[in-house]
């Protein structure tokens, strides 16, 4: 054989060290002849990589040299390395309950995380065509403001999609609950309020809500079925069984034979509803559902495998396009999951959502697990002292350096283990807490992906929490350790020092990120919106109301405590009907503008206590109102109009303009004010708005409670606040601040353990210079200020790090809200400060307990 067909000689030295002698001659011999056949047919150097992938498969258990020597030496070192753990943690309780509060309250934070996390990224991805599964947004461009991205768009998108476009497999347009609220159910005595869903035939082979009954392809063939959840057909029929067929009345005026029963949504599904009805029975209402002027239906598809999606939104994007030729809309398919994580657009593009808050938490972990791994560091290396000569005789006995950090590594990494323990403790406690603070209902659940999990961080943060004491530890030179001496160097020196540093720059961040967050939380929640929302009751136009809504609105007047009423078709705090199908003498079509239409009825801009700014508000004092317009201040100024009172409007018919409304704001604070028109439609309205006196909030809803029933039978009342609508906006911001304000309060109070210990070190290591000192007539004070000089500066050294950092992580977030607070320089003052005196508190106790030690004590040679 060549030299140049010879396999690789370093699989065959592997093989000579690791295999039994008795089957290594065999796998040899079995090796090389299949090697020269590979050689002729593939050639050398396939020959080569077949024969080393071959060599590594005989590598099994059956065929490993077995050294029992070995085996025994590490099972003894082992129990000997645990044994000495356990009586130094028994000797030196304080250090040993330090260490174990401080990475079991690290690794409980990382575990909340974790769960909260693991949560988030699973949302919406449970669906069987995850991977083919799209949603149709639409991007708007406007002149001057550049472009707008919207998550609905016009009803007949679904058809049109499905008959223009051969990659799409299933498409359905879908009116979520959120347009009507919770709507009324009736079977029997039973009168339940429920959150429905209007979608297309197609609905459920898209989405993966399994049904217990029905057929996926059929339930909704017909206009008058309805599909129950496994939750609403028990409380409805007290069964699941046999309930297909069955009648169910809908608003005391329409009954729908029960099609199917589809399992309860899981609850890491953005789309949440209880019944199921067809998209078909919106198409006769004046909603413009199957309009492509306007927009509100949210349309869905399933494409095929295989489809290139960049190639199909070049012809999405011409759906409209081709029908109306001036038009800026520009719809798009996006994945459906990938819409609740990364669904905040800017200019069109794509910058982010709520990923960024699992990211944020994942870094919060990160720090907090970091800064508990740095303070056990410290921890270790200031109690070096006490184990010095313990290393020195071992090392005069013979052990190597690596027994050293093996020995010290096992510690940390068993102490990790209690504190993972500690931690789940602490988890199972307090997680229902914690579900309450975050607005879910998470389980720790003991699963094999759990376990590795855990077993993979307790691993990793018992490495790095150990790797530094035991490289320091298993340095010293014999001679030192067996007399007691502690070497030192400037490199350890600025290490421990730089360590600190890292863990109160880390601190000081989070006080300020949680500082700026309450501080734009409250400014939302006190900022005039344009509008009163305090004390305002609304609740739904249904039943008997509908047809006598003018005589109940009447009526709910004359209550005591009541200031006023109305109604609305929509929640002011969501986004309304869009609308491009508006025009008006002077338009420039080449400037397109797309306004929010809100329907109302008489008195509701006084209820809500809206200012008008020109012309007059709706009122039956004017026969012509009911015809009447009325803009917000943007819309105008995007329109163009100098004087618009008595303007002519081509809206659903010809209006005119009779009023404008000081901008007030519609959606959070994260949005600009759009254009906006109110527009008189008593017939469409779904939503009664009170105005309660101050006060007498408890007395006046009993009161329309009592009055409500009585007018309409049949229908239980439920009713929001609308401030409380508000702060929901937020909800996600506020979760935020609650969390960043524990995480925050733990990474210090571990920051501070470590600053504890390691001024327990520098107390230790300068016994004999306080002793000199005191005896020389240095007091107290003076002692503690020379101890204390280190650590502030370390501080200060801190937050000059931390301040710029600071300020650019709160300012990347502020700018996520449109209107937003104002950095100012007393913030970051008071994050510095506070640092500082807690270092000062912390560095202070240890150092006027090492000042107060008699001289006697701190001269004396051991």
């Amino acid at each position: 054989m060549k030299r140049s067909s010879l396999p690789p000689k370093w699989i065959n030295s592997l093989l000579t060290k690791v295999c039994k002698p008795e089957l290594l001659e065999e796998i040899e011999g079995d090796l090389l002849e299949y090697y020269q056949l590979w050689v002729e047919k593939y050639g050398s150097k396939k020959a080569n990589r077949l024969y080393v992938f071959h060599a590594i498969k005989f590598l099994r258990p059956f065929a490993i040299k077995k050294s029992k020597s070995h085996s025994s030496n590490s099972l003894t070192m082992l129990r000997h390395s645990l044994l000495l753990s356990f009586r130094n943690f028994k000797r030196y309780k304080s250090s040993f309950l330090i260490n174990l509060i401080g990475l079991s309250c690290g690794l409980a934070c990382t575990l909340f995380i974790y769960l909260w996390v693991n949560d988030e990224l699973s949302v919406d991805k449970f669906h069987e065509h995850e991977g083919q599964l799209y949603k149709v947004i639409e991007h708007v461009k406007f002149d001057g403001s550049g472009v707008t991205t919207w998550k609905e768009t016009s009803g007949p998108m679904a058809k049109a999609l499905r008959e223009e476009m051969p990659e799409v497999e299933f498409a359905v347009a879908v009116i979520p609950g959120s347009w009507f609220g919770k709507t009324s159910l009736s079977v029997g005595e039973h009168d339940i309020k429920a959150n429905a869903y209007y979608v297309e035939k197609d609905f459920f082979n898209i989405f993966s809500y399994e049904l217990i009954s029905g057929n996926k392809d059929q339930v909704l063939s017909d206009i008058n079925s309805i599909v129950l959840s496994e939750k609403l057909a028990l409380t409805l029929f007290n069964t699941t069984e046999n309930v297909i067929g069955k009648t169910v009345e809908f608003e005391q005026e329409r009954q729908f034979q029960v099609s199917g029963i589809f399992e309860n949504i899981p609850s890491n599904s953005t789309a949440q509803f209880d019944f199921v009805l067809s998209f078909e029975l919106l198409k006769d209402k004046p909603l413009g559902v199957d309009s492509w002027g306007n927009l509100g239906p949210q349309v869905y598809a399933v494409l095929k495998k295989g489809t290139l999606i960049d190639n199909l939104n070049k012809k999405v994007g011409m759906i409209i396009k081709n029908m109306y030729k001036e038009s800026t809309r520009t719809p798009s398919l996006i994945p459906y999951s990938q819409d609740y994580l990364r669904g905040t657009y800017e200019y069109g593009i794509q910058i982010g959502g709520r990923i960024e808050y699992v990211r944020l938490f994942s870094i919060v972990a990160l720090f907090i697990l970091s800064i508990a791994c740095i303070n056990f560091m410290n921890l270790s290396t200031a109690r070096a002292s006490r184990r010095v000569k313990e290393i020195g005789v071992k090392k005069a006995m013979g052990a190597n350096r690596m027994a050293f950090v093996f020995q010290f590594l096992t510690e940390s990494i068993f102490i990790t283990g209690l504190a993972l323990v500690v931690a789940l403790l602490l988890v199972i406690l307090l997680l229902p807490q914690f579900n309450e603070v975050i607005g879910k209902q998470l389980a720790l659940e003991l699963n094999a992906n759990l376990v590795f999990r855990a077993f993979a961080i307790v691993l990793c943060t018992g490495l790095m929490a150990g790797s530094y004491p035991a490289l320091y530890l298993s340095s010293f030179n014999i001679i030192n350790a067996l007399k007691g001496k502690l070497s030192s160097s400037i490199g350890e020196l600025w290490t421990r020092k730089g360590l600190v540093i890292i863990q109160f720059t880390l601190s000081i961040i989070l006080i300020l990120s949680v500082l700026v967050v309450y501080k734009q939380i409250g400014f939302v929640q006190n900022r005039n919106l344009g509008y009163d929302k305090d004390n305002i009751v609304h609740f739904k136009v249904e039943g008997t109301i509908k047809k006598q809504l003018e005589s109940f609105v009447f009526e709910l007047k004359k209550i005591p405590g009541i200031v006023n009423a109305s109604s609305t078709t929509h929640d002011i705090m969501v986004g309304h009907n869009w609308s491009v199908g508006i025009d008006w003498e002077g338009r420039d079509s080449d400037k397109p503008i797309s306004f929010q239409v809100v329907g109302v009825d008489y008195d509701l801009i006084e209820t809500l206590e809206m200012e008008i700014t020109t012309g007059h508000s709706f009122s039956k004092d004017f026969g012509s109102d009911s015809k009447g317009i009325i803009f917000n201040e943007t819309a105008i100024k995007a329109m163009g109009l100098s004087d618009p009172i008595g303007k002519t409007i081509r809206f659903m018919g010809e209006k005119k303009i009779i009023g404008t409304v000081k901008d007030f704001h519609f959606k959070s604070l994260h949005e600009t004010v759009e254009p906006l028109f109110l527009v008189m439609m008593p017939e469409a309205v779904k939503k009664v708005m009170v105005r309660i006196e101050a006060g007498r909030e408890r007395e006046a809803i009993e009161k329309i409670r009592a009055f409500y029933e009585n007018f309409n039978p049949g229908f239980p009342f439920e009713y929001q606040f609308l401030n409380e609508d508000y702060a929901t906006l937020y909800a996600s911001e506020q979760r935020v601040a609650t969390l960043s304000k524990y995480f925050a309060a733990i990474a210090i109070m571990i920051s501070c353990l470590g600053l504890f210990g390691l001024a327990a070190f520098s107390a230790e290591r300068r016994m004999k210079e306080i002793g000199v000192r005191k005896t020389l007539g240095s007091s107290v004070f003076g002692i503690v200020r020379l101890l204390s000089e280190d650590f502030t500066k370390m501080v200060i050294f801190s937050i000059t790090i931390a301040l710029p950092i600071s300020y650019l992580v709160a300012k990347e977030w502020l700018d996520s809200f449109a209107y937003r607070i104002a950095l100012e320089w007393w913030y970051f003052a008071f994050a510095g400060l506070s640092a500082l005196l807690i270092a000062w508190l912390t560095v202070g106790f240890q150092t006027y307990n090492a000042a107060r030690i008699n001289p006697v004590k701190c001269l004396r040679d051991e």
